[in-house]
């Protein structure tokens, strides 16, 4: 089992991995965090709006579902955002260099570190 920090640190050596959090979205407080290029208490607490979003739209067409991961795709950067089934209300948020990074091997790193990680 990892903790928060040994996950954030697994999490940052992927080529292209530039920070991460571990969130709870009841709050919009991150538990954790760690990498630079991102402002990551604004991330977090405006990522929190983003999942609480797409919880309510799912809600609203009777979706009885799981979010697995949110993907955002910016110009230069992938932003992940990974709800942690094992611990509701918290999820994981990634932030990679588009140009350096294999965005399914960010997505295999983050199923792997939600199944590891404990706190």
């Amino acid at each position: 089992m990892l903790t928060i920090n040994q996950a954030l640190e697994d999490m940052l050596t992927l080529d292209g991995a530039m920070c991460g959090a571990i969130v709870d979205s009841n709050s919009g407080m991150s538990l954790g965090s760690l990498g630079s290029g991102v402002d990551l208490e604004i991330a977090a607490a405006g990522n929190t709006e983003v999942v609480r979003a797409k919880m309510k739209t799912m809600r609203s067409l009777g979706l009885n579902d799981v979010i697995e991961d949110i993907l955002i795709t910016l110009g230069k950067q992938y932003h992940l955002i990974r709800p942690m089934s094992r611990k509701e209300g918290v999820f994981i948020y990634y932030v990679l260099d588009k140009s350096k990074a294999n965005l399914a091997l960010a997505r295999r790193k983050l199923q792997d570190i939600e199944k590891e990680v404990n706190f």
